[in-house]
């Protein structure tokens, strides 16, 4: 019996891979991804990971299934230690990154580690800060809240999914001292292990006010639990986040209160399996499946890869520490 004739297009690829060197694989992963958020479920981290590997598996971009592992701890020190110590050379694992990751690699809070042991793979836009409250709660708009703080900076009381002197304290620390708010020191911050535990405690009346990102309140937004009192931005947002008020006053650090959603990598990786995870990451980036997740959660444009994201996170890292020190978080 004759064998049957080999279409061209798998022709192709059986001569592709016989003209790979002996011991070399194609580059990027093969079966299950590990994406890890380093939170619980509910906030930033966990929602970057959840979409992103939602959209991976739609545009065909792997040929297996995303798992979203949470990791909490030290506002993602514990799981950015783990990556570093346990999972290099690893190249099915990606970790979802953000301005609070960067804010602790600024203030020194992960011991012994920093930006250069991992690889910055891309970014799938950015998120904006926001202040919310319970719908019952007595702040209708951002300046009855500011002004309460002006009389009694301890007046009001902020929960965030991170640390204290993380991202969501420090946004309500450049908010405060921008309206000449003293002394900063008696601003109240809860720290939670991710937006959604912070979410949680504000409808539930027990903490005044929510310092997060536009991305991780929507739910409760649409249900009727949260009102929002400020986009942390100088002008309103498209998509989901179009009809909400944005802040007005003292707007010169609005520019800081952006924060990037990205991916890092696990170090020891082969350039190619760089290289594949900065192209796919991309690939997401610009899908219509991806798009209409965007609009859809208040994300707005922001794409980076490869060396301008890691450009950017060293960028960020730099200001970062200033502003820090500027707030009297470090000396």
């Amino acid at each position: 019996m004759q064998p049957l004739p080999m279409k061209p297009s798998a022709l192709c690829l059986v001569l592709s891979l016989a003209l790979l060197p002996l011991g070399v694989q194609a580059a990027g992963p093969s079966g299950k991804i590990d994406c890890i958020a380093p939170a619980n479920p509910g906030g930033g981290w966990d929602f970057t990971c959840r979409s992103v590997g939602q959209v991976l598996s739609e545009i065909g971009a792997i040929d297996g299934s995303v798992q979203t592992t949470n990791m909490p701890g030290a506002s993602g020190g514990v799981a950015f230690s783990h990556v570093v110590t346990k999972r290099a050379g690893q190249n099915d694992v990606i970790v979802s990154a953000s301005t609070s990751t960067t804010t602790r690699l600024a203030q020194h809070q992960f011991p012994g580690l920093n930006a250069d042991m991992v690889n910055w793979a891309g970014t799938v836009g950015a998120d904006y800060g926001v202040i919310a409250v319970s719908k019952d709660s007595p702040y209708q708009n951002l300046e009855s809240l500011l002004d309460a703080m002006e009389k009694n900076p301890a007046s009001v009381s902020f929960a965030g999914g991170s640390a204290s002197g993380g991202w969501d304290h420090l946004k309500v620390l450049m908010m405060a001292r921008a309206d000449h708010i003293q002394p900063l020191n008696k601003v109240k911050y809860l720290p939670f292990d991710g937006g959604g535990e912070a979410l949680t405690q504000v409808v539930g009346g027990h903490i005044d006010a929510f310092s997060g990102d536009a991305s991780e309140i929507l739910g409760f937004v649409e249900s009727g639990d949260l009102r929002v009192l400020a986009v942390l931005a100088d002008g309103r947002l498209p998509g989901a986040l179009s009809e909400f008020p944005h802040r007005t006053r003292s707007r010169e650090w609005m520019s800081r209160a952006s924060i990037g959603r990205g991916f890092y990598l696990p170090p020891k990786l082969s350039d190619e399996d760089v290289a594949w995870w900065e192209e796919t990451l991309h690939k997401v980036y610009e899908s219509p499946e991806w798009k209409e997740v965007m609009s859809k959660n208040g994300l707005i444009p922001f794409d980076r890869s490869g060396e301008a994201f890691n450009a950017y996170v060293h960028q960020q890292i730099a200001d970062i520490e200033t502003i820090s020190r500027e707030v009297g978080l470090i000396q």
